[in-house]
């Protein structure tokens, strides 16, 4: 056997051996979709029996909204909960971008900035008061200030309501998959 027809071979058994270990490695992987029924039942229905807490403040009362919305899909909040839902929620308003060479104080340029919303959850189960999941995710929004007043409420504003959506998401998909195990 020549030299290059052992090369050929060896290059080949390695194809061989990386596939092999490849396909092993991916044996052990599971994939199920979010909300298929897990061991202890049906995930979209653990979903709609959890109870949040009041919110404190507007951005809070935001994010618990649209968290009521996704875990109920849209049925409202449950009569006899399994689950209560701790939510504590924090944001604030920051600039980013400064024009430090505004000569005339008469034209509407922007100024850019960002909205971070923050929660502290923790998903207990009522009956037991065991937790399920806690943790803390963060969601940021990016913002234009205009030179105008109102404008610039406005845009805070929205920007608070696009990052409290967007929050919501993340800790629906993080309590979601903790309820599908």
């Amino acid at each position: 056997m020549s030299l290059s027809d052992r090369a050929g071979s060896r290059r080949r058994s390695f194809s061989v051996f990386a596939g092999a270990m490849l396909l092993t490695a991916l044996a052990g992987c599971q994939v199920r979709p979010l909300y298929s029924d897990g061991p202890t039942g049906s995930t979209s229905a653990a979903l709609a029996s959890i109870e949040i807490s009041e919110a404190d403040d507007r951005v809070e009362q935001e994010v618990r909204n649209a968290l009521v919305f996704l875990a109920s899909r849209g049925a409202g909040e449950p009569v006899n909960p399994q689950y209560h839902l701790a939510l504590n929620v924090s944001h604030r308003t920051m600039g980013v971008l400064f024009d430090t060479t505004d000569n005339d104080d008469d034209d509407d340029d922007a100024g850019a900035g960002r909205i971070v919303v923050k929660a502290d959850y923790n998903l207990t189960k009522t009956a037991t008061g065991e937790t399920v999941r806690a943790g803390n995710r963060t969601a940021v929004a990016l913002v234009d200030f205009p030179q105008q007043e109102f404008a610039k409420v406005r845009a805070v504003r929205d920007g608070e309501n696009r990052a409290a959506k967007e929050l919501a998401e993340i800790i629906g998909a993080d309590i979601a998959a903790a309820l599908g195990r």
